[in-house]
């Protein structure tokens, strides 16, 4: 597929939050836009904990990316999985699909989670990236309750109900919190033999404190209402194993039946398809203007990108960075194309950052401003209803919202599927294996 000669090509890959924002900016700047991702759809993963402990339903949090451009002409989207980067050709390759050539390239591809050299991990624990991750978390978090109302060990019930969550940012701080409501306020009256209320909430954190990029007024305001809600935090507990049965966290055992690993991430592969210099976590070291040096028609940024502030530090992984500089490098190119002057380095405007806790209970963190509780939890609420994307999804959102505060329900407690059958889920796996091998009468429709 040749790049079109009458107007340059622009190639974006990934529809993440700074991908979009570059298609967006770009639209109706006489270029031709190709989008690509490896799913047919935009994921609004601040609210990804929440489809994972049964909130919101996937489709609440997630548009269809190929609706969001059906007015924009100039906007192809494809969905494919790129494997790589010919920068001397100035092609993309993408898989069962072919090469994709490109005047200017944009790679946003986000990042994923690091095991920090424990890669045989990713067997036994569950990652939250992904709407496929977040079903999956779901299922195991409802199917353990499940099987524990069935079974009379006391240690496998208490196996089962216990839940061990590692990373103590913004991800495993609000994980933590929707789990210790969902069982001890959701589910509480629903089962004969277990006690909901007594599950075990365990949240593992490496450095002496919960979120490391809030103030330390605000960490311990959030220590604080974790306990409340019953979960119990580890400060300064280094994760030394996770195995089929548990994990290990500076040698305390902790039987589980379920691991949600919310720790560090690295960048997806970006920097390698393009040979560029990495950090350590793999992003790509890019130039003040979001450029790669020596190959200026290649832009990286979001997660992907290593890119030092105002202040000398490194930008932090957060939407707001994708967004701002997927504008600001669609504004460069725009402007490179009309022969205009280019717009200046990339400057990052920090609008604040907020984390939930659990209802009615955050924390925020404007500038100056420094907030807590309910003020915080309604900011962190109509921001994040006002980021989504699409009138039906903030309508929709808003109403689970509105109808779990008053009631404390959620609405999206089936469990439709099997989960993965992973070592890590051995109790899970045994009943299905089990419930297998019983005669079905005809006509039953099996679930895969």
């Amino acid at each position: 597929m040749q790049s079109n000669a009458k107007r340059p090509r622009v190639v974006i890959v990934g529809a993440g939050f700074g991908g979009l924002n570059a298609a967006r900016k770009l639209a109706g700047r006489d270029v031709e836009i190709v989008l690509i991702d490896r799913t047919n759809h935009h994921l609004f993963q601040p609210l990804l904990y929440q489809v994972a402990t049964a909130a919101l339903a996937p489709s609440d949090i997630a548009s269809p990316t190929r609706a969001m451009f059906r007015r924009d002409r100039d906007i192809t989207v494809i969905m494919g999985d790129v494997t790589g980067v010919d920068t001397a050709r100035r092609v993309v390759a993408i898989r069962e699909t072919g090469e994709l050539a490109y005047d200017y390239l944009v790679l946003a591809t986000g990042a994923a989670y690091s095991w920090f050299g424990h890669d045989e991990w990713a067997a036994h624990a569950t990652v939250l990236k992904s709407l496929e991750d977040a079903e999956t978390i779901r299922l195991r978090l409802l199917g353990a309750f499940e099987w524990a109302e069935s079974r009379t060990d006391a240690a496998e019930i208490a196996r089962l109900l216990t839940f061990v969550i590692v990373g103590g940012g913004p991800t495993g701080v609000e994980l933590a919190g929707a789990i210790a409501e969902l069982a001890r306020s959701t589910l509480a009256r629903d089962f004969r033999h277990i006690q909901p209320a007594a599950a075990r909430i365990v949240l593992c954190e490496a450095g002496p404190r919960l979120l490391a990029g809030f103030p330390p007024s605000l960490s311990d305001y959030t220590l604080r209402t974790l306990g409340e809600l019953g979960v119990e935090v580890r400060l300064g507990a280094n994760v030394e194993m996770i195995d089929a049965f548990g994990a290990t966290a500076s040698g305390e055992r902790i039987d589980s039946a379920n691991v949600f690993w919310c720790a560090g991430t690295e960048a997806r592969p970006a920097a390698r398809w393009i040979s560029a210099d990495a950090a350590r976590n793999g992003a790509a070291q890019v130039e003040p203007d979001c450029s790669v040096p020596g190959h200026p028609d290649i832009f990286v940024i979001g997660d992907a990108a290593s890119l030092a502030g105002a202040d000398d530090k490194l930008l932090p992984g957060l939407a707001a960075v994708a967004k701002q500089q997927g504008k600001y490098v669609a504004e460069v190119i725009a402007r490179r194309i009309a022969g205009r002057p280019a717009p200046g380095p990339f400057r990052y405007h920090d609008l604040g950052t907020l984390a939930v806790i659990g209802r009615s209970r955050a924390v925020a963190h404007l500038g100056r401003v420094r907030l807590r509780g309910f003020p915080a939890w309604l900011i962190w609420s109509l921001v994040h209803l006002f980021l989504l994307a699409g009138f039906r999804n903030r309508l929709m959102v808003y109403m689970n919202w509105s109808w779990a505060w008053f009631t404390y329900g959620r609405g999206a407690r089936l469990i439709t599927g099997i989960p993965p059958e992973e070592e890590s889920a051995a109790p899970l796996r045994d009943e299905t294996a089990q419930a297998a091998k019983r005669p079905r009468p005809a006509g039953t429709v099996l679930r895969s």
